[in-house]
């Protein structure tokens, strides 16, 4: 007969930051229950089919496959999103790109887009925070864009729309107040591919070329056929990309471009505004 308190006590992950909290997920998840569950009921019996659960995801989680991918969902802004293993996992980062689009422009009718939007992270983040916005989310991954219309349909976000297209290819015509997108910016080399999370995400969501910046490039040169008059784009990139993507911006006459931090104090995202 196993409790509650003994198996967080003997329940073991290699050193991570977050190894309590991911074994304290994953038995919350086992058992059905909420984190404080655990916590203010320690001595509670554990059933045996959750334990057997439990035990799964511990096995998966030793051999360094995401929480997130196990329990098949991530928080991000003020939602619960589905995930799957053909998305990238929605982190805390992104976040700073959807506290600056909401700078960006008012809360009144506007149309923007999102480009590339996996989960629908920041699409349906935006949606739900200005309902007067009209948001058109992204993806080139047809399961993507199935996933992410699950997770627009489950948070009831009737100003948002899904659409399968390799960037702009199926939006012909169609124009902007503001396109965000947080792209691939990984270089094919790069040794963080092979380390962690990453391991299990998918190389088509993280990898743009030999130097990281393809995928910048091609969005950053075609985004004007398809901005507003004053219109923005606003872009996520890699922690040492925010020079060349300033200088890939001002190319393309874009202006008011600037650079802001994340929480790490790197120039994690870039803007700019195409006044004509």
């Amino acid at each position: 007969m196993t409790i509650i308190a003994s198996l967080l006590r003997a329940a073991e992950l290699p050193e991570s930051p977050t190894a309590r909290l991911d074994i304290e997920l994953l038995l919350a998840a086992a058992l059905g229950k909420s984190r404080s569950y655990l916590h203010t009921w320690p001595e509670r019996i554990v059933p045996s089919e959750a334990a057997h659960t439990f035990a799964d995801f511990m096995r998966r989680r030793q051999a360094g496959e995401p929480v997130a991918y196990i329990l098949g969902q991530q928080g991000f802004w003020k939602l619960d999103l589905e995930v799957a293993a053909h998305t990238l996992i929605p982190r805390p980062e992104t976040e700073l790109l959807v506290e600056a689009a909401l700078q960006l422009l008012p809360p009144r009718s506007a149309r923007v887009l999102d480009l590339g939007t996996g989960t629908g992270a920041i699409a349906l983040a935006l949606a739900s925070e200005c309902g007067a916005w009209q948001v058109t989310a992204v993806d080139r991954v047809a399961d993507a864009v199935a996933l992410a219309e699950r997770n627009r349909v489950r948070l009831n976000l009737g100003n948002a729309r899904v659409l399968e297209s390799h960037w702009f290819s199926a939006l012909p015509g169609e124009r902007f107040d503001l396109i965000v997108s947080n792209p691939p910016y990984i270089a094919s080399a790069d040794p963080h591919l092979s380390a962690g999370d990453v391991r299990f995400e998918p190389a088509s969501a993280l990898v743009a070329g030999e130097d990281g910046l393809d995928d910048l490039r091609l969005i950053i040169s075609q985004a004007p056929e398809h901005l507003q008059p004053g219109g923005w784009l606003l872009l996520e990139h890699g922690y040492d990309q925010a020079p060349v993507v300033r200088e890939l911006l001002a190319q393309h006459d874009f202006e008011q471009i600037e650079s802001r931090v994340d929480l790490g104090g790197h120039e994690r995202i870039t803007l700019g505004r195409l006044l004509c």
